[in-house]
């Protein structure tokens, strides 16, 4: 059963990419982060390129969480970029490091996102936030996996905006429903009293034991 979820997420740079920092809410795009990682971690494995500012959120809500943050989370990331790369990064054995293409940032990104895009099969990416690199993840994900249900965040402003802005029949709920964790539960298809698991192996494989009360042994608290 294909139930990877993709992130797609940043915090726009006003100094490089204005546009979008001028509709961006930093807070909003903290609390959509945050709630896509209560709502998935220990319950879905979710698959996204490292940026600097959101990894750290993820990191400590796995911990909080009590699950397997190297077992849950896998992480791509460019050689390209190899000065910037978290120290953790190799304390937890999840990152995808994809090589430096001519030492050519867009080329290197181009690869990075391919290897990441192709490697799994995803039953919906979430976008929030973020500038140009999440209008070009929208777009390759479009030409690779063009069954993903695509949830654009749109009250985080953003790139996610623009993608919502471009896109037919965005339900009303991502541009106004600040309730993200509610949202998210939703659109996802992950239930409230869905259990959490400590890796993924632990979990069944049929969803209706995962819900609390029909397996409990291997479970951690939601």
């Amino acid at each position: 059963m294909n139930e990877t979820i993709f992130l797609s997420a940043g915090v726009p740079d006003p100094r490089r990419e204005p546009e979008y920092a001028s509709t961006a809410d930093i807070v909003a795009i903290q609390a959509a982060v945050s709630a896509l990682v209560h709502v998935v971690l220990g319950r879905r494995l979710l698959v996204w390129g490292g940026h600097p500012a959101i990894t750290p959120m993820i990191w400590v809500a796995a911990a909080d969480m009590g699950v397997d943050y190297g077992g849950w989370v896998r992480l791509y990331q460019s050689r390209y970029f190899k000065d910037e790369f978290p120290e953790d990064n190799a304390r937890f054995h999840n990152v995808t490091f994809c090589g430096d293409v001519n030492n050519d940032r867009q080329q290197s990104l181009r690869a990075m996102r391919e290897k990441m895009l192709t490697d799994h099969s995803f039953s919906a990416a979430v976008f929030i936030g973020g500038m140009g690199g999440i209008i070009d993840e929208y777009d390759l994900l479009q030409k690779l996996q063009p069954n993903a249900k695509i949830l654009p965040i749109a009250s985080c402003g953003g790139a996610g905006r623009k993608l919502a802005e471009n896109n037919k029949n965005v339900p009303l709920d991502l541009w106004n429903d600040l309730d993200y964790v509610g949202l998210l539960h939703r659109h996802l298809g992950i239930a409230v009293a869905e259990q959490r698991y400590l890796r993924p192996q632990d979990q069944p494989v049929d969803p209706k034991l995962r819900l609390r009360g029909q397996v409990t042994s291997r479970g951690s608290d939601p």
